[in-house]
């Protein structure tokens, strides 16, 4: 790996911080031009689902992509806090009592739990909406094509044939457990679809021509399906503590894995493998691709 870890965890931090600075002020309690008004317990609501911690990691990889090809900075914060709306508002929809049913996330009580079941649910439609907002609006200083871009994909990526979708199959696994393709795909829409979304924006901020944007994307799904082992590794080897979420729920629910279908061994040989392969894609951009390798190894080593 060629990345300093320090370098790395110093510019995740970094990116963490912005973005969470950026959110702050995208949920400050002033409306908008066109917005009537903007009611305290939803936005305090949205506030609380987007700032309650977390490692930015999908508007981290925004960012590194549109900066491995140039792109604009400033946009791609932009786009990555867009990003990090969609991700939050599936978290909160996630932990309803309709869906997973949690109490816990990231150490702190629930949107649901915290404020009320209606009002959680309306923050998630409210963040996702709003991540439309931000992309398009005149402060994200891209080209009107390169918007409609973003938005396109973004969409494809969240909805009925991407992260909703997957979270369609997720609900049904829990009756009968899919295949291996079957999980495979699920997978890949539940989590994978907005990963490989934060890769390929990179190239869509920059402009950059078609290979690199098939290049990236290819990448955000190796490294999707490293997030998604590594998840299930520690859903059955962490604690809550450590997860700042309850653990061992799949298992509990019957919901099948690829660790559960292989066992341990072969799934951190297969999560070792999809980094080699996402470093592979990498391969023509030399050193430039350092930070992006190093968030490869950072998916596939982490602990929570």
């Amino acid at each position: 790996m060629d990345a300093n870890p320090d370098t790395f965890e110093t510019r995740l931090k970094n990116n963490a911080r912005d973005i969470e600075a950026l959110l702050d002020a995208l949920l400050s309690p002033s409306a908008l031009s066109d917005e009537i008004a903007r009611p305290e317990r939803l936005r305090d609501a949205m506030h609380y689902a987007v700032l309650n911690g977390g490692k930015r990691l999908r508007p981290f990889l925004v960012v590194e992509s549109a900066a491995l090809l140039g792109g604009d900075a400033e946009a791609a914060l932009r786009v990555g806090a867009a990003l990090e709306c969609v991700h939050c508002y599936s978290l909160v929809h996630d932990d309803l009592p309709a869906m997973d049913d949690d109490d816990l996330r990231r150490g702190k009580p629930t949107v649901h739990i915290k404020f009320d079941e209606a009002t959680a649910i309306l923050a998630g439609d409210s963040l996702l909406t709003y991540a439309f907002d931000i992309i398009a609006a005149p402060e994200t200083a891209l080209a009107d094509t390169s918007k409609a871009s973003l938005v396109l994909a973004l969409a494809r990526a969240a909805g009925l044939g991407g992260m909703a979708g997957g979270q369609a199959l997720d609900l049904a696994a829990e009756k009968q457990t899919p295949d291996e393709a079957g999980i495979i795909r699920l997978q890949a829409m539940k989590t994978g679809a907005l990963i490989r979304f934060a890769c390929e924006a990179g190239a869509v901020i920059s402009a950059s021509p078609l290979e690199d944007r098939r290049r990236l994307r290819a990448f955000g799904e190796k490294i999707g399906l490293a997030f998604q082992l590594a998840d299930d590794i520690l859903d059955l080897t962490s604690d809550a503590a450590t997860m700042g979420k309850a653990t061992g729920k799949d298992a509990a629910r019957g919901k099948g894995t690829l660790v559960a279908l292989h066992g341990m061994e072969w799934a951190e040989t297969q999560l070792h493998q999809h980094v080699r392969d996402a470093e592979a894609l990498l391969a023509p951009y030399g050193a430039r691709a350092s930070t992006l390798i190093a968030a490869a190894h950072f998916i596939a080593d982490r602990n929570s």
